[in-house]
């Protein structure tokens, strides 16, 4: 989808530059856009290799666990359909732990390991279930309490105070997720978004589990 946005992008400039006579300052403006991006990802090259260094020597030290243990109270709260120890609830944890501290790489197997154990404890396999949704929400809203790219953006264009940007950056990713997983608490409520009880196993008895 995103090769076909910039697709159009593309077309839409050449087609406006031909039409206003201004095709040398479409043809200009490709060179400086490419000139530029190279010269950032050159300069991010050794402050991406800083941040990460730090970032990988606080997963070795055990800091994602340690956040993540620290996180579990509140996950029993978000998640109360999941049993304290199904293994989804690990790596929820720890893909919201790395997620924190910027360690994207760490977080995103941790994020689909965590919707597979969802899937597989899911009896509508055709639809999300409220645990998958919440936890869409809170990566969705993508809570961030050190932007380690982001500062190593703005350190690699100049800027006199890159980590300035630490507090906003936290507070409006702590917005967006409180914002998410409490628009995906309230709908789950609403008999509209309601699920309908799950279908019964093939030979399991008629109103339980069983011949109770």
């Amino acid at each position: 989808m995103l090769n076909v946005i910039w697709l159009l992008l593309l077309a839409a400039a050449l087609v406006a530059g031909a039409i206003t006579g201004r095709m040398d300052a479409v043809t200009r403006a490709a060179f400086d856009s490419a000139r530029s991006a190279v010269e950032i990802c050159i300069g991010l090259v050794g402050v991406m290799a800083l941040w990460l260094g730090v970032m990988r020597i606080a997963e070795a030290a055990g800091l994602v666990r340690a956040l993540a243990a620290l996180l579990r109270p509140l996950a029993r709260r978000l998640f109360p359909d999941l049993p304290a120890d199904h293994p989804a609830l690990a790596a929820m944890l720890l893909n919201v732990g790395a997620s924190w501290l910027g360690l994207a790489n760490a977080a995103t197997p941790l994020g689909l390991k965590a919707m597979e154990e969802l899937q597989a404890a899911n009896p509508r396999k055709d639809t999300a279930s409220d645990a998958m949704v919440t936890f869409f929400a809170i990566n969705t809203g993508g809570l961030t309490l050190v932007p380690a790219t982001i500062i190593a953006v703005r350190a690699s264009l100049g800027s006199t105070n890159p980590v300035e940007i630490l507090v906003p950056t936290v507070l409006a990713s702590g917005c967006a997720t409180v914002v998410a997983v409490t628009a995906a608490k309230l709908l789950a409520r609403l008999h509209a978004f309601r699920l309908p009880p799950a279908p019964e196993a093939p030979g399991a008895a008629p109103g339980g589990e069983g011949a109770r």
